[in-house]
């Protein structure tokens, strides 16, 4: 078996390389990866060569949400056997801390995430995890879909953490990959008023079809001014900002509803934002925040097995594995048309 990996070897350049076969240690298994996606951190850390804290030092391999076939075990390994389908949960914690211990584990201070400063991603044919955090796919969900679970469980905690409840009335701003996760999530927990704000029409059209009840073009009317028309002045009982644009984050004070919640999910490029707290403490408002996600993986894959999260819309672009450093160089130079591309690995 050859194992190959994609590496970063520089500001927007990559290389495919031969790299060892690992070997599964105790409690961990060898995965073959069949389906990579390019996830929009991955595309900063190729163009910009850092986030916030976390900085590429010399070559890097990328990618972080993936799903493969099993292809052996090391030892002590019970809950998966070679044949089974899994998608990886690409954080290790360490179990010990105070976080990790409340069940708050994507907080721990000591996580190995893949694709993050120091540790490299899955972009490659095989890779070595724990199998405490490898998840069996049901026959249901193919290999393409499980490498969809991580961003999914990014809107599924996004959704929890802004109490989206049956009857909810959400406004989503930001409709690429994160922001469509999310308001797929929010449909399945009950919203029945969705607004999702964009400032391209494609990605505007794929909410519509996975359920927005408005869009607005962010180019076109004021999103504030819009929502506030469309929901009697009231806004909406929860705001949930995807974009990580500095201006969405400024307008949730604006657009949320009396005692409604806020959920900030995207990051923007400066630490520091102007933001107007004297409307927020006004409102009575309350504001979360998402650090990636937690205990989420299961309940994903359930969703998406039993019908009610389709995430096979999300996908617009599918690479090969050889076509790596074309499909970034895609995905960089046509964000209008680009929702979610992945990598067919194998």
């Amino acid at each position: 078996m050859k194992n190959r990996a994609v590496f970063m070897t520089g500001l927007n350049r990559m290389e495919i390389r031969e790299i060892p076969m690992p070997a599964p240690k105790e409690k961990e298994i060898l995965l073959k990866i069949e389906y990579v996606g390019i996830c929009g951190s991955d595309v900063h850390y190729l163009e910009q060569g850092r986030i916030g804290d976390f900085v590429v030092d010399g070559d890097f391999i990328l990618g972080h949400e993936c799903a493969g076939t099993v292809v052996q075990t090391g030892r002590g390994v019970t809950s998966l056997n070679a044949g089974d389908r899994v998608a990886l949960e690409p954080g290790c914690t360490c179990g010990k801390c105070e976080f990790c211990k409340s069940g708050k584990y994507n907080l721990c201070p000591d996580v190995r995430f893949l694709a993050t400063p120091p540790y490299n991603g899955c972009l490659m044919d095989y890779i070595t995890f724990p199998e405490d955090m490898a998840f069996r796919l049901p026959d249901k969900i193919s290999t393409k879909e499980g490498a969809l679970i991580e961003p999914l469980s990014v809107g599924m905690h996004a959704a929890k953490q802004g109490s989206v409840t049956l009857g909810s009335s959400v406004t989503i701003l930001g409709a690429g990959c994160i922001g469509l996760v999310t308001l797929l999530s929010c449909r399945a927990f009950g919203a029945t008023d969705l607004f999702v704000v964009d400032v391209l029409p494609k990605r505007l059209e794929y909410a519509k079809k996975l359920g927005a009840t408005h869009v607005i073009n962010a180019l076109e009317e004021n999103p504030v001014q819009a929502i506030q028309d469309r929901t009697g002045g009231a806004g909406t009982d929860i705001v949930i900002e995807t974009a990580g644009s500095a201006k969405t984050i400024s307008q949730t004070p604006y657009i949320v509803k009396r005692g409604g919640r806020i959920v900030l999910v995207g990051m923007a490029a400066q630490d520091v934002i102007e933001y107007d707290f004297s409307k927020i403490m006004a409102k009575e408002a309350s504001i979360q925040s998402v650090f990636r996600y937690r205990n989420i993986y299961p309940q994903a894959i359930k969703a998406i097995e039993k019908g009610i999260i389709d995430v096979s819309g999300i996908v617009t672009h599918e690479f090969d594995f050889e076509e790596t450093p074309r499909a970034f160089d895609f995905v960089i130079h046509n964000k209008q048309d680009v929702v979610k591309a992945v990598i067919k690995v194998s």
